[in-house]
């Protein structure tokens, strides 16, 4: 009789068991209620996976989220989750869920900081990005400073790229990346810059860049444009190029730039006025820009004038560049 109760009860037992497992199996196995179009799921950090699949269980995106818990404790993988951000599609299972979070298969997301903004334009573009984490622009400024070793200005230090990132990063995130790619890129062509180069210095270099990156758009006429420069350089005279004026104007620029503008000696931009490079670059020069500087056209052109259509017409002597005023801007 003893012997038979005991038989029951392991039977039971069995059963319990076997109802459980398969409870568990049918939870795990689950196909997820998503939308159509997919959804999006953030994990923060610190969270547990528990509280992951709570959410998710009040979304009605599953049931019995413990459940689910469970096995996936059984499996070692509620540590394995991590944070970022998920896209979820259907059809997806529950279990598969897991996997997803433990394997870290964050949205990767983009943006783009285009050759020839400031450094101003580049921070108002990654403060418009949603998913980035905004640093407060005092202490923005400061890192900044710090980051690239600068007292007055962080201005032209970041090389302008389209740029990856997942929810959590941060604006400074992205623009540490930018700035350490500058760097790579900048050492490796003044390692390699002409014997001779006028430049005295990869930070030289880089302000003469970034004057070429404002002076045209046309990729064909950078390494022209930095050929006329350069020779300005040695030859000891002024770059005379609107672009840097216009910098140093800040906000007091409205579209018109006036010929009291360009005799204004305070303003330590104006390359009218003063002699040599300014101060700081006066934007954020691209890769082509860069390379320009150190590989610059041959040639003996001296001065440039804008043709109307975003070209130049390049001139030798300055009564060559008269008539070119005269043909391209004073009829126009």
């Amino acid at each position: 009789m003893t012997k038979r109760i005991a038989l029951v009860a392991l039977l039971l037992s069995a059963v319990v068991v076997g109802v459980a497992m398969l409870r568990l199996t049918t939870a795990w196995n689950q196909a997820l209620s998503l939308p159509a179009d997919g959804v999006l799921i953030t994990v923060a950090k610190g969270e547990s996976l528990g509280q992951v699949l709570a959410r998710a269980e009040d979304n009605q995106w599953l049931t019995r989220s413990s459940w689910v818990s469970v096995v996936a404790r059984w499996q070692g993988m509620d540590e394995q989750i991590q944070a970022g951000e998920f896209a979820l599609d259907a059809p997806l299972t529950a279990g598969e869920l897991i996997e997803k979070l433990a394997a870290g298969e964050v949205v990767r997301r983009s943006v783009t900081l285009p050759e020839g903004i400031t450094l101003a334009e580049a921070i108002e573009i990654l403060y418009r990005e949603p998913a980035l984490t905004k640093t407060p622009p005092d202490e923005l400024a400061t890192a900044l400073l710090a980051m690239t070793g600068r007292e007055d200005s962080a201005e032209g230090l970041f090389l302008p790229e389209t740029w990856s990132y997942t929810r959590g990063d941060s604006d400074l995130d992205i623009l540490r990346r930018s700035h350490l790619a500058l760097n790579e890129l900048l050492s490796t062509l003044w390692e390699r810059r002409p014997e001779g180069s006028v430049l005295s210095s990869p930070y030289a270099a880089l302000t003469l860049a970034s004057i070429v990156e404002k002076e045209t758009g046309v990729a064909g006429e950078r390494t022209q444009i930095a050929g006329v420069f350069l020779r300005r350089l040695e030859m000891g005279m002024r770059l005379q190029t609107d672009p840097t004026v216009i910098y140093g104007l800040g906000d007091e620029y409205d579209g018109d730039l006036k010929r009291r503008h360009l005799r204004d000696t305070t303003n330590l931009y104006n390359t009218y006025a003063i002699q040599g490079l300014p101060p700081t670059p006066i934007a954020l020069p691209g890769e082509a820009a860069l390379r320009a500087v150190f590989a610059p056209a041959d040639g003996e052109a001296l001065y440039f004038v804008a043709k109307g259509d975003g070209s130049h017409q390049f001139s030798t002597t300055l009564a060559e560049h008269n008539a070119a005023v005269r043909k391209y801007q004073l009829k126009r």
